[in-house]
């Protein structure tokens, strides 16, 4: 079977065949969260979107190391050069040492994603961990020509660099000279030789608590100057995948070419990678803006814009359930609709396991393999994926209610074919699986046969009144003439 993965290159613009630089290895850099507060629904994209590159990356085969960082220093206040840290003001304000506000949101986030199934990537590298490496950078760069100092900080020469390659806004589209002549003022501005400049290392005021040594005094590192230094460290001066959020590609993304490219000659990677945004009424969901809503507070119900609480799989599906080129937005109907497409999947897995086979099939299910791989194929059009897997679906339900016929070795191919894209590739789980289920089945096949004793007394009022509840509770009822089947809806 040939499975050529095609990825939308965000660079090119285009798709492209996927032919890692050294097969079977494949490094893959994905920028992580910055830990000053509880994880979104905006975190919650990235993490499952590049989860779902890891593991059908290694489906096919290959070996992936996946760096994927933490930003503990460095990150100021609206993506800017100046302000405050977003993790130190947090730490003023709740009066904590820094790296325990760190820590403490990084445990927390840890969590929320175990919770969605995302797996651990390989690597997860802290920016404070990583001040050497961050100081050789500005070192390379410095010497390369592309970068000055001034009153302490280091800055990146955006007019020089561009004037020597020309490749500045290569990746995000800007155009240099709308840059360069855009005018600011703001503190330190009188710093920078131009406006588009971006600090590769700041020094810090007397207030700052996070500060290093360096060559140019007591400072912190730039932003942009972190995924540089980490991404080459373990992954060397060119790997194979960046991904990140939409929003992060202009400045970081196109900061961290820059960097590379001043010091190697070529940027960083040989595909960039981006999910888009989640959005709420059209608007970005995003701590800056004041709009999110944590996953914790999915996972229970408690945000006020919430009509009641969303599992961790509901969130993971409605995330998978879009491309992740394109924008998803939030509301209740939409998860609610999730809700009950994820719920339809995992019922149609509990009915396939009790198909009884026939001597023939009268559905043909032998393409539905490569379909369910074609989609993945086409740049992990997860969204098609999930389209042929409710086509399944509906053959299943269709054998259950003796329309269809499958044979042992067709239904042995479903099994299979739902083992490894719902579960292995999509990373989707049974929420209900476990010592609960038998549990659950106990306690409703009890309730069904009291219902079908008042059914057999003609007590149709009883029998009405417990359809009507277990259907309230979201279990649908359906009468056949071998009695009665429940599914979750």
């Amino acid at each position: 079977m040939e499975n050529k993965l095609v990825v939308y290159n965000t660079l090119s613009r285009k798709k492209e065949v996927f032919e890692p630089l050294h097969a079977p290895f494949v490094g893959m850099y994905v920028c992580g969260p910055t830990v000053y507060g509880d994880a979104h629904l905006g975190h919650a994209r990235p993490a499952i979107t590049f989860d779902l590159v890891f593991r059908y990356l290694q489906h096919l085969g290959y070996k992936v190391r996946y760096v994927r960082n933490i930003t503990d220093v460095g990150h100021l206040e609206h993506d800017a050069d100046e302000g405050e840290d977003k993790i130190a003001k947090k730490a003023r304000l709740e009066k904590l040492e820094p790296m325990e506000v760190a820590q403490y949101y990084t445990d927390r986030y840890h969590v929320a994603m175990d919770a969605l199934n995302v797996k651990r990537p390989s690597i997860e590298p802290r920016a404070s961990g990583h001040i050497i490496e961050q100081i050789e950078v500005v070192e390379k760069l410095l010497e390369a020509g592309y970068a000055y100092e001034s009153n302490g900080s280091v800055y990146f020469d955006v007019r020089k660099y561009n004037d020597a390659t020309g490749k500045y806004g290569c990746l995000s589209g800007r155009v240099i000279d709308e840059l360069l002549s855009t005018t600011r003022e703001l503190d330190g501005q009188s710093e920078k030789h131009n406006t588009a400049d971006f600090a590769l290392w700041k020094n810090a005021s007397p207030e700052h608590i996070m500060r290093w040594n360096s060559p140019w005094g007591v400072g912190f590192p730039g932003w942009h100057t972190e995924c540089t230094a980490m991404g080459t460290k373990y992954l060397g001066e060119t790997f194979d995948i960046h991904g990140g959020g939409m929003d992060l590609l202009f400045p970081h993304h196109e900061s961290e070419i820059a960097q590379q490219t001043g010091i190697t000659g070529h940027g960083p990677c040989k595909y960039w990678m981006h999910n888009n945004m989640i959005t709420i009424n059209g608007q970005k969901m995003g701590k800056s803006l004041g709009n999110f809503i944590t996953l914790g507070e999915f996972f229970d119900g408690s945000h006020q814009m919430l009509e009641k609480a969303y599992s961790p799989m509901t969130i993971r599906f409605f995330i998978l359930q879009a491309h992740y080129r394109s924008t998803v937005d939030f509301s209740n109907e939409a998860l609610q609709a999730a809700e009950k497409g994820f719920n339809r999947l995992m019922q149609a897995y509990k009915t396939l396991q009790k198909l009884q086979p026939s001597k023939t099939s009268s559905v043909n299910v032998n393409e539905y393999r490569q379909r369910c791989y074609d989609a993945m194929n086409d740049d992990l059009n997860s969204p098609i994926l999930i389209a042929h897997l409710f086509d399944i679906t509906k053959v299943i339900n269709s054998v259950n209610d003796k329309k269809e016929t499958l044979t042992q070795a067709d239904i042995d191919e479903l099994k299979s074919i739902f083992d490894t894209f719902v579960f292995e590739i999509l990373g989707l789980k049974d929420e209900q699986s476990g010592d609960n289920t038998a549990l659950l089945d106990g306690l409703i096949s009890m309730i069904l046969e009291v219902r079908q004793q008042a059914k057999s007394q003609k007590d149709w009022d009883t029998s009405d009144r417990i359809r009507d509840d277990l259907q309230k509770l979201g279990v649908s009822i359906k009468d056949g003439k071998e009695g009665a089947t429940w599914s979750i809806e």
